[in-house]
């Protein structure tokens, strides 16, 4: 049976959907089969986080109608082999689609992978229960930033009452330099604060931006990169390695460094 873990965030803007791609990516490179589900009906962006829109013939709302196979609807990655998509639709009502609907098309995927990973929208709306309600374990992704903070404690407040085997916290878009000198909250204050365990740490890097802009995240090397395969091996084999953002300021070179940065 797949691991079916939804990816989710009480406030939008905070890198949701480049995560759950990033770390499909990373299961998929270590040899695990994945599949990704965008359950943002109507404001869906993983195809293109992707790359895969132009590929889109059926989508999940062509299966649920009965237009087509759930096999004729999942798109396979072009460099992964392992890794598959089920695109959501944009011309489709959100809350036209019931959370019973959404649960027995994840069951009937359940035997064919390892791992199910459910793009949730933002939010704590009617999409929010849909995406959770099929779910074993969540994540939450947050910013640093005070609003997103407050919001992921909401989310995480209601995620409480489903009855989840797992809830983990994602910091992304953490900034070493920023940290270092003591302007940005630390992870583990963050993770003190929401009372739920880290399971990884994603610094702020223009190299997913420029990807994610053009159509392909997740396979090129970067500081990213490398925090999302520490969160894809936590896992698969349990462990709690978390990236440090701060480690390349640090020291002598690290001043310099952003001494530089401040100067561009």
């Amino acid at each position: 049976m797949a691991r079916k873990i939804v990816v989710t965030s009480g406030k939008g803007g905070v890198g949701k959907t480049s995560v759950t791609a990033g770390i499909g990516i990373c299961l998929a490179s270590r040899g695990s089969s994945v599949l990704l589900i965008d359950a943002d009906v109507g404001l869906n962006n993983l195809d293109v986080v992707l790359g895969m829109e132009r590929r889109i013939v059926f989508d999940m709302t062509d299966v649920l109608s009965g237009k087509c196979s759930v096999r004729r609807a999942l798109l396979q990655d072009e460099y992964l082999q392992n890794l598959y998509l089920l695109p959501s639709a944009h011309a489709y009502a959100s809350d036209s689609i019931p959370a019973q609907d959404f649960r027995k098309l994840l069951n009937r995927l359940d035997n064919s992978f390892e791992y199910i990973l459910i793009d949730c929208p933002a939010g704590i709306d009617s999409g929010f229960h849909r995406a959770v309600s099929g779910a074993d374990e969540a994540i939450v992704v947050t910013t640093a930033h005070i609003a997103a903070i407050r919001d992921a404690d909401k989310t995480l407040a209601m995620l409480a009452g489903y009855g989840l085997c797992g809830i983990h916290l994602i910091i992304n878009r953490m900034r070493g330099d920023l940290m270092v000198q003591g302007s940005m909250m630390p992870p583990d204050e963050i993770a003190r604060l929401l009372r739920y365990p880290l399971i990884g740490v994603v610094p702020e890097d223009d190299t997913i931006t420029v990807y994610s802009q053009v159509g392909r995240i997740g396979m090129q090397a970067s500081h990213a990169r490398t925090a999302l395969d520490m969160i894809a091996d936590n896992l698969v084999s349990g462990s709690r390695k978390v990236y440090d953002p701060t480690v390349r300021y640090r020291g002598i070179l690290g001043k310099l460094k952003i001494w530089l940065d401040r100067g561009l």
